[in-house]
């Protein structure tokens, strides 16, 4: 396999001290970095950290593949311009200062890392010249990688973040199919496993609805906004949005209504959830 230091290279980036960094969701942030990336954000998220990881001169960033754990997305190179303290979460962090190094854009979200880490290596910051000839190049796609296209009502599973590009973005697919059905949704907190049921009828249906959600982050529903009070607006971003049964928009709202009712009976939403009534 070629060397992703290698394309790199004959990009005609020279690689300074720098480290790699493996990008993988941690657990007091609730957005992931895929999700950044898609948004084109990646670079701001990266810059907020919680130590001083970036001791460096340049990152070379590689997004893990959630479902293929030793695959990751290559991000592209970073050069560090500074570092000071951050004021985004309580207790210390640092904000870097970064600017994305140009020339690779043949690469940058279309090369297709393989990296097995071991198991006893969980660092995510790694010196880039002991582990420059393990970063094999798996695949090189011709188009970078993006949300791509609605994948079908049964496989409907967006973060809050990928809601937000859905919606804001080019995505022309997903706007026509959930505009074309009404029906019952579920939103899962991945803070605690808390799910919430809801229904969307009449208008653009399931889009209209989820619309909302993402301009604010609880849709107008009084039970998520008393959540994002007490938490904070930040805490959306741990929201994950999935159908569970959709329909025609002309199907009767009560008959929608009774469907939502029986997915919150189902789930015991009132009971353990966010539901109310």
């Amino acid at each position: 396999m070629l060397k992703l230091i290698d394309l790199i290279e004959l990009a005609g980036v020279k690689l300074l001290d720098s480290k790699i960094h493996l990008a993988i969701p941690p657990a007091d942030y609730p957005e992931k970095p895929l999700d950044a990336f898609f948004a084109g954000t990646f670079r701001q998220w990266q810059e907020m950290q919680n130590r001083k990881n970036f001791t460096c001169e340049q990152i070379l960033s590689l997004i893990r593949l959630e479902l293929e754990r030793d695959r990751w997305l290559f991000a592209g190179v970073y050069s560090v311009d500074g570092v000071q303290l951050g004021n985004w979460r309580p207790g210390t962090c640092y904000q870097y200062s970064t600017h994305e190094v140009s020339g690779l854009e043949a690469l940058v979200g279309k090369a297709i890392i393989q990296f097995k880490r071991d198991r006893f290596l969980r660092q995510s910051y790694l010196k880039l010249p002991r582990y420059k000839d393990q970063l094999l190049v798996a695949e090189l796609r011709s188009e970078r990688m993006s949300i791509g296209d609605f994948p079908g009502y049964k496989s409907v599973l967006l973060s809050y973040g990928m809601l937000q590009t859905v919606v804001r973005g080019p995505c022309p697919s997903w706007r026509t199919a959930l505009s074309n059905v009404a029906g019952v949704y579920l939103i899962t907190d991945t803070s605690d496993g808390r799910l919430y049921v809801g229904s969307a009828y009449g208008g653009a249906g399931i889009w209209q609805r989820w619309t909302t959600y993402a301009d604010n982050g609880h849709g107008g529903n009084k039970e998520i906004k008393e959540l994002l009070i007490e938490k904070g607006r930040v805490h959306a971003e741990g929201f994950q949005f999935s159908l569970l049964e959709v329909c025609d928009l002309d199907s009767d709202k009560d008959r929608i209504i009774e469907r939502e009712t029986y997915w919150k009976n189902v789930l015991k939403t009132r009971e353990f959830g966010l539901n109310k009534n």
